[in-house]
């Protein structure tokens, strides 16, 4: 056997093993909302249902814990773009030095752990008289999803070209319309992936939510309190269909993008 088959049969066994390790459980997730045994689990193998879905649709406090998970990841969308696309453009702007501590300052928050980030929010807070609740769990996760936004869009600036805002500087045009004509639909791309991105921070985030949500229950914080009182594969059903919803959701956009592509005239 040559080295180059060798290295090729390594690849494909470091691949499949990757995969593997990436999906084997949310196959195994998913496989235990067929299962009719009350626990989320594939083995023993109990026998064949759908009864679990029919819990999920039923469970109306799951359903306000999503709803609450989803209305927080809302408003965090709705701070986090502009103020982490701001804080971009602020830092593409800056000299070296000071881009280098501003850059350390913005992103120190993704190396705080939630704990503590949850704790610090609540104390400070309170001190104003909010001492929990949907808009304080949108302060506290904003404080570090900002960051992703933030890395997202200079990541993107990176490749823009700045001769393009001069020449329509030149050519008459405001700030804000080179803003909105010109550098907008560029960072587009990003401001999407970003925005998918802080939703996904949002829903699963769990130990700094914990600490503000006063006396919310968004989603994480319901499926921790079920493990502990008894947790049921009605949670795997709702899961399985989350993950059909994105993964519908990302086949349509690729399409839809690729359609796009095509359509464009070749020059």
């Amino acid at each position: 056997m040559t080295p180059d088959r060798i290295f090729r049969g390594l690849f494909v066994l470091y691949l499949l093993a990757f995969v593997a390790y990436l999906f084997m459980p949310l196959i195994i997730m998913g496989a235990a909302a067929f299962n009719t045994s009350r626990f989320p689990t594939v083995i023993p193998w109990q026998g064949t249902t759908l009864d679990w879905f029919s819990a999920m649709w039923a469970d109306a406090a799951m359903w306000r814990a999503l709803w609450t998970s989803a209305i927080v990841a809302f408003f965090v969308v709705l701070v986090a773009l502009p103020v982490g696309t701001a804080a971009a453009l602020v830092l593409t702007t800056l000299h070296s030095r000071a881009r280098s501590f501003a850059y350390a300052v913005m992103v120190s928050p993704l190396l705080t752990p939630g704990v503590v980030i949850g704790i610090s929010t609540l104390i400070l807070w309170r001190q104003v008289g909010i001492g929990g609740g949907i808009a304080l769990i949108v302060v506290a996760q904003t404080t570090f999803i900002i960051c992703y936004v933030m890395l997202m869009v200079m990541a993107r600036l990176q490749r823009f070209d700045r001769t393009q805002e001069e020449a329509a500087l030149g050519l008459g045009a405001s700030r804000l319309m080179v803003f909105r004509r010109v550098l907008l639909p560029f960072l587009r791309p990003a401001l999407l992936a970003s925005g998918g991105l802080a939703i996904l921070q949002s829903v699963e985030n769990y130990n700094t939510t914990l600490f503000v949500r006063g006396f919310e229950t968004p989603l994480t914080v319901f499926i921790a309190t079920k493990v502990r009182t008894g947790l049921t594969p009605a949670v795997n059903a709702l899961a399985l269909v989350i993950i059909a919803v994105t993964v519908i959701g990302a086949v349509a956009y690729e399409i839809a993008r690729r359609r796009q592509l095509s359509a464009r005239p070749r020059s």
